[in-house]
């Protein structure tokens, strides 16, 4: 498949210049947001306490936050699900101190106080009346509940199986006990549930926890699996093209795509997490594709044009690939952003680092893999010829 009738003639050489200083301005923008801001860091790296709580009734962040601040939490962090009734409700610290100074033990009973805290007066009432929440408790916690309420083990074990079933909406909420008669819970069970639970007002869907420790141990594997990534990938490339300069040339490459990626991550605040990472070495793997099928075609052109200038035959090599990079990047930004758009908090930030990826990726492709070719070339003639 060719996009182009006829093969294009670009100059792209003539304008690498100009994309070296537009990649620049990116790179130093973003490192000054680096150095003013810094990251938004995660969960993943930073530690601390992640629920994600669905309400039964309309909420805002300025009312959550309000209720967690009366609590002594004014340090939470809030995050509304688009055009959803979810929130993501994180805490790096305990007491205001440093996270290295918590430990999980003291994220475990900050996660029971903000579900404390985000209970009505009713509730509340409720949990004192020894009543459990159907809502925001487990499978098992209700298993147990009921066989201490005298309801029959095996009877206890499929109802709260078929509790569990129907609060696998979309919401998570169990919003009337005739959902679980429709479900197939026993009327006499059913009778028992009705007597001794009730249904809160949210449920939490997902709680991480992660300690410091792991926090920083996980700071450390994913700068040790980017710095072998890379080197691997120079190895590989100098050992593919028998000349070092290539695999420089696409690791130089493959470093303006990962600067670029973490500079517009800085630039709108996404948190740093596992998530981000993993679009990062996404975005490695897709790029060196691309700059390797260039390669290739250049390994052909050196043979064929022996008599020609080297940026004629690099300009010739992007023009001639450049159909396939088109189509290429352009099927995965489309899928992408059907990802971004359709796919949902969970997989956010993955998306936008492969969005912004996909792009510099194509870029540095046509406008920076080749051009440091044509760079090393010239010091190599200098010193050839001194």
């Amino acid at each position: 498949m060719n996009i182009f009738k006829k093969e294009p003639n670009i100059k792209f050489l003539n304008k690498r210049f100009y994309a070296f200083g537009l990649s620049l301005l990116i790179i130093l923008t973003g490192l000054g947001v680096y150095l003013t801001k810094g990251f938004a860091v995660g969960i993943d790296f930073s530690g601390g306490t992640l629920l994600e709580v669905s309400f039964r009734d309309p909420m805002n962040v300025s009312k959550i936050r309000a209720i967690l601040a009366g609590q002594g939490m004014t340090n939470a962090q809030i995050t509304q699900v688009v055009r959803e009734n979810k929130f993501f409700i994180k805490t790096v610290s305990v007491s205001g101190n440093n996270i290295k100074d918590d430990s999980i033990e003291d994220h475990e009973v900050i996660a029971r106080k903000i579900k404390s805290a985000l209970m009505t007066a009713e509730e509340k009432t409720s949990t004192q009346r020894e009543l459990l929440d159907l809502n925001t408790n487990a499978e098992g916690e209700i298993e147990l509940f009921l066989r201490s309420r005298a309801v029959a083990p095996e009877e206890a074990r499929e109802a709260s199986r078929l509790i569990n079933q129907v609060k696998k909406n979309e919401t998570g909420l169990i919003r009337s006990y005739d959902e679980l008669a429709k479900a197939g819970v026993k009327q006499n069970t059913l009778k028992q549930i009705r007597e001794t639970t009730y249904l809160g007002n949210f449920a939490v869907l997902k709680t991480e926890i992660v300690g410091p420790q792991v926090g920083k141990m996980l700071q450390e594997k994913v700068t040790w699996a980017c710095i072998w990534a890379l080197l691997s990938i120079l190895v590989y490339i100098g050992f593919r093209f028998k000349a070092i300069l290539y695999g420089l040339s696409g690791v130089l490459t493959l470093f303006h795509d990962v600067l670029v990626c973490l500079s517009f991550v800085l630039f709108f605040r996404i948190e740093m997490s596992l998530q981000v990472v993993a679009g990062l070495l996404t975005i490695v793997g897709f790029s060196i594709n691309d700059t390797i099928v260039v390669f290739e075609r250049l390994w052909e052109n050196l043979r064929s044009m022996r008599k020609e200038n080297l940026e004629v035959i690099l300009d010739k090599t992007l023009n001639q690939t450049l159909s396939r990079t088109v189509i290429t990047s352009l099927t995965v930004f489309l899928t992408v952003l059907s990802l971004f758009i359709f796919g949902g908090e969970a997989i956010r930030s993955f998306a936008f680092v492969m969005l912004v990826g996909v792009i510099a990726g194509s870029y540095s492709t046509i406008y920076q893999s080749c051009a440091w070719l044509k760079t090393w070339e010239k010091s190599l003639l200098r010193r050839k010829k001194s």
